[in-house]
């Protein structure tokens, strides 16, 4: 086996994406697992380059996993031959300038979303890519989590016969941080900072929805803030001029309606903190996060409605586990695995920056929906 190294400026691992499933369960996770294997006798050995504003969290970092290369220079870092691949997850508001001069230094490029506030960025961001001819990626990764992969076997088996809904329910309760510290950075919740759920999660619903679906043709959408005063880090109180709560419509191409709620000011009563069910002519299928369970026609029960009795039926006993019948590894990880195979192999990747785009246009009209009170065309989008 020939060992290829391939360095990875990781821009904004201090934070708690980039450090929790980018840094720790897929770079390192390969790392310890002797690096990935490419199947032609080569095994990819990625190696981070800690890259953010405060140099004494990043060397914390450094120090804690055996690392060696740091830096505050993101110019620096870019001008570097021997950096392969620039990475991001810092906030939003940062990230379009820096994947724009990453492009520039003629570096591969794999990014968190929303790719930019805006689609005009985003959509800059996908043609200066193709025509700087590097390759480039956004992450996806609930598609790659167990829940939903089992459900796209339903989909792929046709199990579902004609898909007539989709209704999404996502969200918990995110504490103020006055009485309880908060569980998600102060920045989320203020706009002028890229804060807002819309923003943050219908770039989500965009590609789950087109790669079971199809693609979302129109959006109606009700955004709104719940919760309109919150405390930061220091226990100051600010205004939260971000929506906290949305509430959204989507029309997919082929007839079938999504529904999806979205919200920070939700206490959980579900399984698990994400769920979709998905019902069809033949069959029904509920899908979190790991778990998947269906309903087939030939097995669906026939409840009658009678306010006056007490329902003796155990509704969710009438449903079958779908099995792994696989190993499930981190969605993250398997993710950024196939974006390494496609950067040193050139297999096929299509979750790039047009598709990042398409998520950023969801989001835009999705609050553009919302202000107008009424529903928008999705236009498709091409470079």
């Amino acid at each position: 086996m020939t060992r290829k190294t391939v360095r990875i400026a990781m821009n904004g691992v201090t934070g708690r994406m980039g450090y929790r499933q980018h840094l720790v369960r897929s770079i390192l996770a390969l790392r310890e697992q002797g690096g990935l294997d490419l199947g032609d006798g080569t095994v990819l050995w990625p190696e981070p380059v800690l890259l953010g504003r405060r140099e004494h969290a990043l060397r914390e970092i450094a120090e804690r996993h055996g690392l060696e290369h740091v830096s505050t220079d993101l110019d620096a870092v870019l001008a570097d031959p021997d950096v392969d691949i620039y990475f991001d997850s810092q906030v939003t508001s940062a990230r379009e300038e820096s994947i724009r001069r990453a492009i520039a230094a003629g570096k591969h490029v794999y990014t968190e979303k929303p790719t930019a506030i805006g689609l005009a960025g985003a959509l800059e961001l996908a043609r200066l890519a193709r025509d700087k001819g590097i390759r480039h990626g956004v992450v996806q990764d609930k598609i790659f989590l167990p829940g939903l992969r089992k459900l796209k076997r339903l989909i792929d088996g046709g199990f579902f016969g004609r898909v007539l809904s989709v209704r999404g329910e996502f969200g918990y309760w995110v504490f103020e941080g006055d009485w309880q510290p908060a569980q998600r950075p102060s920045w989320n919740y203020r706009a002028e900072d890229g804060g807002g759920i819309v923003v943050d999660m219908f770039p989500h619903w965009e590609y789950v929805l087109h790669e079971l679906f199809g693609r979302v043709t129109s959006v109606q959408a009700l955004a709104t803030t719940h919760i309109p005063q919150r405390w930061d880090e220091h226990g100051r109180p600010y205004d939260a001029t971000a929506d906290d709560a949305a509430y959204g419509v989507f029309e997919i191409e082929g007839g079938a309606i999504a529904q999806i709620n979205s919200s920070w000011a939700v206490r959980v009563h579900r399984d698990e903190l994400v769920e979709f069910q998905v019902d069809g002519t033949h069959g029904s299928a509920v899908a979190g996060l790991r778990h998947c369970r269906a309903q087939h026609r030939g097995a669906t029960p026939k409840p009658v409605w009678n306010p006056d009795l007490p329902t003796t039926e155990v509704f969710r006993d009438q449903w079958q586990e779908v099995p792994d019948n696989a190993e499930f590894d981190n969605g993250f990880k398997a993710q950024w695995e196939l974006f390494l195979r496609h950067v040193q192999a050139g297999t096929p990747y299509h979750w790039d920056l047009l598709a990042g785009a398409r998520g950023v246009q969801l989001a835009e009209l999705g609050l553009r929906s919302s202000a107008e009170g009424r529903r928008l065309d999705v236009p498709e989008l091409a470079l």
